[in-house]
């Protein structure tokens, strides 16, 4: 388990004590003891440290069974008089390197080109590095002589990212960059723009918050009529459902067949009942006549129920005079 960062070389104490016997290319495949790992160096600027180098390093460290890897890092001053400016300065580039997984040692301060006296101090066996001739410092390929003397091996490159490429985002969207970097803090000074172009980059930044909260205006504006819309849509379906209750319910209760109309013709019958009883029988005891009632005398006119017509009062004498012959 890896609880440290890679040692320096000038500042570790272990030193390579096994014998540095020259090992061929086959002989590192088949595997090595122990106490004599194969010692692999890669060297670079390692500027803006990315996956690429990270992968090129893993190579370096997987090309043989059993593997210590040294990793060379040059200086400020030989990286900027061959190749150009740095944006992380050496102790950054060293620091990122002793992070890395793969590194078992970093060598500051690393030669441009490799001398056979470097190789030696450094017990080094093989040099890893991708096979694209590397043209500098006057010369057509600086790995020359390590593969003519049969110690380099090659790694593959990591394509669609580089440091260059890196750079050249950067240039690309340099305003974006600038105008972030003042809206987090920094001075026009330390970003190095003019004063005309710091006014211009606050303006946009000003536009750019206006343009996100009317974004955001716009957003909460859509969720909110969409929350509306599913609300109406829920009141309208609880509406549908609450008019079909009611129109059921009023169909049950008035409908042709309703209870109400049930309800109606059952009061009615009864109503008609009232007022039109029927008739009791001939036989009944209360048309008979009560003897202990005395017979109304002749001259007695019934004053609930008088003749319609002189025909019908003399019908009404003749019979009365019947029944008093008949009582005497």
């Amino acid at each position: 388990t890896l609880t440290s960062p890679a040692p320096f070389a000038d500042e570790t104490s272990c030193q390579c004590q096994a014998p540095h016997e020259k090992l061929t290319i086959a002989q590192a495949r088949l595997g090595t003891p122990v106490d004599r790992p194969v010692r692999v160096y890669a060297d670079g600027i390692f500027d803006l440290f990315h996956a690429g180098h990270a992968r090129a390093l893993m190579q370096a460290k997987t090309l043989f069974p059993n593997s210590y890897l040294l990793v060379g890092v040059c200086s400020d001053d030989l990286t900027h008089k061959f190749k150009g400016f740095t944006v992380m300065n050496e102790t950054e580039r060293y620091e990122a390197l002793r992070h890395c997984r793969y590194v078992d040692e970093v060598i500051r301060d690393a030669p441009w080109t490799l001398t056979p006296e470097f190789l030696e101090k450094h017990k080094i066996d093989f040099v890893a590095h991708d096979d694209i001739p590397y043209s500098s410092a006057g010369s057509d390929d600086v790995y020359k002589h390590i593969k003519e003397a049969g110690m380099f091996v090659p790694t593959q490159r990591t394509e669609g990212i580089s440091t260059s490429d890196i750079i050249t985002r950067i240039v690309r969207d340099y305003d974006v960059y600038a105008r972030r970097n003042l809206q987090r803090g920094y001075t026009a000074k330390e970003l190095n723009v003019s004063f005309i172009s710091e006014k211009k980059y606050r303006f946009q930044n000003q536009v750019d918050k206006m343009k996100e909260k009317v974004k955001n205006v716009e957003e909460k504006s859509k969720e909110f009529v969409y929350k509306v819309e599913e609300k109406s849509h829920d009141l309208i379906q609880k509406w549908e459902e609450k008019s079909r209750e009611f129109i059921g319910n009023f169909l049950e209760l008035f409908g042709p067949d309703g209870a109400w109309k049930q309800m109606f013709q059952e009061r009615s019958g009864r109503m008609l009942q009232a007022f039109s009883p029927r008739q009791s029988p001939n036989s009944s005891p209360t048309r008979g006549r009560s003897p202990s009632r005395s017979p109304s005398p002749p001259w007695v006119i019934n004053k609930t129920s008088p003749p319609s017509s002189p025909k019908a009062a003399s019908a009404s004498l003749s019979s009365t005079s019947e029944g008093d012959e008949d009582e005497k």
